[in-house]
């Protein structure tokens, strides 16, 4: 088949780059002719205020890129849909209502001459705009399948338009492992990683952070650190807490994770994360709660501990109960390294079905 995947890839960092290049890599790998058609400038600064692009790349580059489509060039979109008038698919990689114009734009090009897949890897965002219910429901009216990675999304998807809906678990996809060596020891430190957003509660793990325990935040800070630090001052922890804002290299991953006792997921709200994920292939053991598919990746009592979402004394009591003498060893002894492969093999079988 003739496969145009439509999304960011790199110079484009996170977990949609990454699954957008994974994706392509997987699918030239049976024997299918791909494209990305990506983004020479996505989205302005003012709707994403972290780093958007990176001088090394997160894995292998995929090699048929065009890095031409501009959110500043509507005829440019256009374009694009005309030279995928030859595809057999058009995979929309949606991560955000703010694509929707630009892939309006494609599919006009297009026509109705080809299949259409929005893969969505949120529905509606977890900080919604007024904006975001018509776009995604423009969208979602116009392509002919949506795949979504939860059954949660899936509703979601099917109250805004009645394009088939179908769902995959999302797989893996993993930043290339950096040479580095899984801690010993216990360090009474604990690892908030990636983006710092409202719903992934970094409030709730500070107010939750037991005597006696550190914790290093590693990550952009969406609105900026101002009210994180007048938190961590009001509870006087300011000597126990670690900032390292900005985005964290691959290069600089491995010695984060090697510092830490568990990587602390203490979630709002989640649809799915590679963050489970992350921490087991670094060897480390998860805190998180039970929301989305992080509870899907976290077996309680084995290789982490899950807690119900929003409640600080919950997870306070589940730090606490981390630290009894000899859980951390136990619980880093139930981590398994991530085979990706069966993951990767059922998702492409739904996408393709």
């Amino acid at each position: 088949m003739r496969i145009a995947i439509v999304g960011p890839t790199y110079p484009y960092k996170g977990g949609g780059a990454q699954h957008t290049t994974e994706l392509a890599h997987r699918l030239r790998a049976l024997g299918h002719d791909v494209v990305i058609e990506s983004w020479r400038a996505q989205y302005p600064s003012f709707l994403y205020p972290g780093q958007q692009t990176i001088d090394s790349p997160e894995g292998t580059p995929f090699p048929n890129t065009r890095r031409v489509l501009d959110w500043r060039r509507p005829d440019g979109w256009v374009r694009c849909g005309r030279r995928l008038r030859s595809a057999d698919l058009v995979v929309l990689t949606v991560l955000s209502p703010v694509q929707v114009p630009a892939y309006l734009g494609i599919l006009y090009g297009i026509g109705r001459k080809v299949p259409v897949l929005a893969l969505c890897h949120n529905v509606l965002p977890h900080e919604r705009k007024p904006y975001d219910t018509p776009l995604m429901k423009a969208l979602l009216r116009r392509v002919d399948r949506v795949l979504v990675h939860s059954e949660e999304q899936a509703a979601l998807a099917g109250g805004l338009a009645p394009a088939p809906v179908a769902v995959a678990g999302l797989p893996p996809h993993l930043p290339a492992r950096q040479a580095g060596e899984a801690g010993t020891g216990i360090r009474n430190r604990l690892l908030f990683f990636g983006i710092v957003r409202p719903y992934k509660g970094l409030d709730l793990l500070l107010r939750a952070l037991p005597d006696g325990v550190a914790l290093t935040v590693a990550g952009e800070f969406w609105g900026g650190l101002e009210e994180t630090r007048r938190l961590i001052g009001e509870l006087g922890i300011g000597d126990r807490v670690e900032l390292r804002p900005g985005y964290v290299a691959a290069a600089d991953v491995p010695g984060l994770f090697a510092a830490a006792d568990a990587l602390v997921l203490p979630y709002r709200s989640a649809t799915a994360s590679q963050n489970v994920w992350l921490g087991h292939e670094h060897g480390v053991p998860v805190i998180a709660t039970r929301v989305g598919a992080l509870a899907d990746n976290v077996t309680d009592g084995v290789d982490g501990l899950l807690v119900p979402p929003g409640s600080a004394e919950a997870l306070r009591e589940a730090i606490v109960r981390f630290y009894e003498p000899g859980e951390p060893e136990r619980l880093r002894s139930g981590v398994k390294a991530v085979d990706a492969d069966p993951f990767w093999a059922a998702y492409i079988e739904r996408l393709l079905a």
